[in-house]
């Protein structure tokens, strides 16, 4: 196991482990998207007078429809569509007038599932300085800062830059890019909650992410790949994740609360 990891697994399994990563990953489960009193008030009228399409199109705008239906996303990509399909369009209403505007409303207001939650929590963690190091949003003064320092920006330039400068060649996003000591670092970052299933499909992301080949780099500097996986996976048994932190001591992979320690490290 490489030393990275066994100090996290050492932290998950004889200390506070969950306390502490609750700072990086405050998931609130009860917390309800939020319905502008504008925009309710629209989908009543729509709903009230049976306006098929424009009652479609207000809930299309919407973060959540209500309905689970396999033609929701491709009316969502193209709006146009909704002109062109009444069937479909009066199929959905009929189902939503069958629901009553309560339950509609209701709907669209579900919490978001944990999983989703997850995605920005770390970035936003980063955000408040808990390197402690500058948090760089513009990715020309992230190359050109002779400091150490952090690039934090969106999924889409930070992927950009690490395609761009770092020689990744994988069509998968970075959580997080810094520079310690002339050397970058690059990471995804997850929180494995459960064994099996998806949870496995992520974790095998994660370092199908740090061991894909460096090809390419237009920086003169190293480049270390290392995932920041943070959950289950410390939970010493016979299982897939664990099994593979055992077995591959050549792999940087550590909890999010050992990082600031590894950078300083390099």
């Amino acid at each position: 196991m490489n030393y990275w990891t066994k100090i996290s697994e050492e932290f998950a399994s004889q200390r506070n482990y969950l306390d502490e990563l609750y700072k990086v990953y405050p998931i609130s489960p009860n917390l309800r998207r939020e319905i502008s009193k504008e925009k309710e008030k629209n989908i009543k009228l729509a709903y009230d007078s049976k306006n098929n399409i424009e009652l479609i199109k207000q809930l299309l705008s919407l973060e959540l429809f209500p309905i689970k239906d396999s033609y929701v996303a491709f009316l969502k990509r193209d709006l146009s569509a909704i002109n062109r399909n009444p069937e479909t369009i009066n199929r959905l209403a009929g189902n939503l007038y069958q629901m009553g505007f309560d339950e509609i409303i209701e709907k669209c207001t579900q919490p978001k599932e944990t999983n989703r939650q997850i995605g920005p929590m770390f970035k936003q963690w980063i955000d408040k300085g808990m390197i402690g190091v500058e948090v760089i949003k513009n990715q020309e003064d992230f190359l050109n800062s002779n400091s150490n320092c952090v690039f934090n920006s969106s999924d889409m330039e930070m992927e950009k830059f690490a395609h761009t400068y770092l020689g990744y060649n994988r069509e998968k996003g970075i959580d997080f890019i810094a520079k310690f000591n002339n050397k970058y670092i690059f990471a995804e970052a997850k929180f494995l909650s459960d064994f099996g299933g998806h949870q496995n499909a992520q974790f095998d992301d994660a370092v199908s992410t740090m061991s894909a080949p460096i090809e390419n780099k237009l920086v003169e500097n190293d480049v270390i790949p290392i995932s920041i996986l943070d959950g289950v996976l410390y939970i010493k048994g016979n299982n897939k994740m664990y099994r593979y932190l055992e077995e591959h001591p050549d792999q940087l992979i550590m909890s999010s609360l050992v990082l600031r320690e590894y950078l300083y490290s390099i």
